[in-house]
Order: C-alpha cells, then sequence, then structure tokens
C-alpha cells in the first residue's frame, strides 16, 4: 500500500510539473519540472517513505523495461546491419565529446571558484 502511495506522488509531481510547463510557458519539460518538485517534496518524511517504497519495487523490476527496447532492435536488425557502424561511431564520439565538454566546464568552474577564493 505504502508503494502506491509513492507511485500516486511520482505521478503527481510528474502532473504538476507538466501543468506548471504548459500553463506558464516554460521552458523546460514537464518531467524535469516535476523531478524538481520531486527534489523539494523528499525532504518531508510522508513523502519519502512512500516514494522510497515505490523506487525499491520499481528497481528490483528494472530489467523488464529492457524487453521493449530488445524488441525493437530485433524488429529493426536490417537497419541496425546498414547503418550500425555509422551509429556507433556516432554514439563514441557524441560520448568522448560530451566527457570532453563536462572536463572543460568543470575545470572552467574549478578556476573561477579558486580565483574567488583567494
Amino acid at each position: 500500500m505504502n508503494g502506491l502511495r509513492g507511485l500516486a506522488w511520482l505521478l503527481a509531481l510528474q502532473s504538476i510539473g507538466e501543468l506548471l510547463a504548459r500553463g506558464l510557458s516554460l521552458p523546460f519539460p514537464g518531467p524535469v519540472i516535476g523531478m524538481l518538485l520531486l527534489l523539494l517534496a523528499l525532504r518531508v518524511p510522508s513523502v519519502r517513505e512512500p516514494v522510497a517504497a515505490c523506487a525499491t519495487f520499481l528497481l528490483s523490476h528494472l530489467s523488464l523495461l529492457f524487453v521493449p527496447v530488445g524488441v525493437g532492435v530485433m524488429t529493426h536488425l536490417g537497419l541496425i546491419s546498414q547503418y550500425g557502424v555509422r551509429m556507433l561511431v556516432v554514439i563514441v564520439l557524441s560520448t568522448w565529446i560530451g566527457l570532453a565538454v563536462t572536463a572543460w566546464a568543470l575545470q572552467l568552474f574549478r578556476d573561477k571558484s579558486d580565483a574567488e577564493l583567494r
């Protein structure tokens, strides 16, 4: 029962985030706003405990969420054999670029905070 309350909290906060995003024409997606609301709501024990129970249940069944992806890959095996190498190159390059930009931004912020401390 506690897990269902947690799921209700998750769905309610995501819905509120979606309503805020659409109603106020915010530049952020509704689920992102819902996650920020969840972050704030997790400070309250009456929200945290049911959400923790729901999260534990969902994590224990996480492998089921990969079944649709596997079916999709098997369905489009012809496309993967045709474009697989290109897709792999794009995935590897975009990952490396993302890591490089993250490291560069971290270094930039780190240098800025060191300069402010001096």
